[in-house]
């Protein structure tokens, strides 16, 4: 008498197999690459350029947690780098004038929740193109930021104790930082991929109007989503003003196209087409590296910028080939 249970259908294993490659594929990715890097520079793999990996991943994720559900609920937020220099230039506009670190934190966070209120109020309830009230906020935002330094650096004389979290390491490779932004990744994973407002999410970005229909708040949840938006670009130019010891104003410039390749390229892995937090991060984590081993093997910067555009580009064109698909679909049946 066999004591093995029935074999599993051959279709179902291949389609188990097929769910195990989309869920983890950019993950495998960035292990071989970083295991092909390191054979020709094994200096990757030191602690010290580890901890300068992990620290600016950190900050990257902060930037993009909020813009990775608003892209995945169909809409888009082009301010959020923005955003993020006008907070890193309020904190240290408002630490030279000599308000404490707290509260210049919580005014430039506060700031950028209010700009994610009116992107998010004038998409909502006016019901105006979120990439043109985007672009047109993000130019204020830089424009405001200029204007806190007059067009030049403002210096931080005292980092505070941001700069504890974002210098201080564990085993030397591993900066403080990493806790509380994985503790963060994770409640919103948990929000998305696990209560009823992440589902309203993936909804929203496949049928808007279905979703109205069956009564849900979608606007209240869009504003939600652009003042998240807001609020994470914020503490990221926050955590940016600790890290340099600086207000800067362009500092938002070289964020918008790292942004939206980590978001879309997230988006490739566990919900093909869907922008995930898990996604987001593992992405992150992979462009930190890849930029961090370009860098090591001596590429120029034009031969990054185009890799990283073939990167947007293969996340946009998978993204929109999902949609139509699921439209497909959605018509057949």
């Amino acid at each position: 008498m066999s004591l093995s249970g029935p074999a599993q259908p051959a279709p179902q294993r291949k389609r188990s197999f097929a769910r195990i490659i989309t869920n983890l594929w950019l993950l495998a990715a960035l292990v071989a690459m970083t295991l092909a890097i390191s054979q020709q520079r094994p200096q990757l793999l030191d602690p010290g350029n580890i901890a300068t990996v992990l620290r600016s991943f950190s900050i990257m994720v902060i930037m993009v947690l909020g813009l990775t559900w608003v892209i995945a609920s169909g809409k888009i937020d082009v301010s959020f780098m923005q955003v993020a220099a006008l907070a890193n230039m309020t904190c240290a506009a408002l630490l030279q004038q000599g308000w404490g670190w707290g509260a210049a934190i919580a005014a430039a966070i506060a700031l950028g929740l209010v700009v994610g209120l009116v992107n998010g109020g004038l998409v909502a309830r006016m019901k105006l193109p979120p990439l043109i009230v985007t672009i047109a906020t993000a130019g204020m935002c830089a424009s405001a930021a200029a204007a806190l330094g007059k067009g030049t650096v403002i210096r931080i004389a005292d980092p505070g104790p941001l700069r504890g979290l974002l210098e201080t390491t564990l085993f030397g490779a591993v900066p403080v930082i990493v806790l509380p932004v994985l503790g963060l990744c994770l409640l919103a994973w948990y929000a998305q991929e696990r209560l009823a407002m992440g589902r309203y999410i993936y909804a929203m970005a496949q049928n808007e109007a279905a979703v109205v229909a069956v009564g849900v708040p979608v606007g209240r949840i869009v504003v939600l989503l652009f003042a998240l938006s807001g609020a994470s670009a914020a503490l990221a130019g926050v955590l940016l003003a600790a890290n340099l010891s600086s207000g800067q104003p362009t500092i938002g410039g070289a964020y918008l196209i790292n942004g939206l390749t980590v978001v879309l390229l997230g988006g490739m892995m566990v919900h093909v087409g869907k922008p995930n937090i898990l996604g987001s991060v593992t992405a992150t984590l992979f462009l930190g590296v890849l930029f961090s081993g370009a860098a090591l093997l001596g590429l120029p910067d034009y031969q990054r910028q185009i890799i990283q555009g073939a990167l947007l580009l293969t996340g946009l064109a998978v993204a929109t080939g999902a949609a139509r698909m699921h439209a497909h679909r959605r018509k057949g049946n």
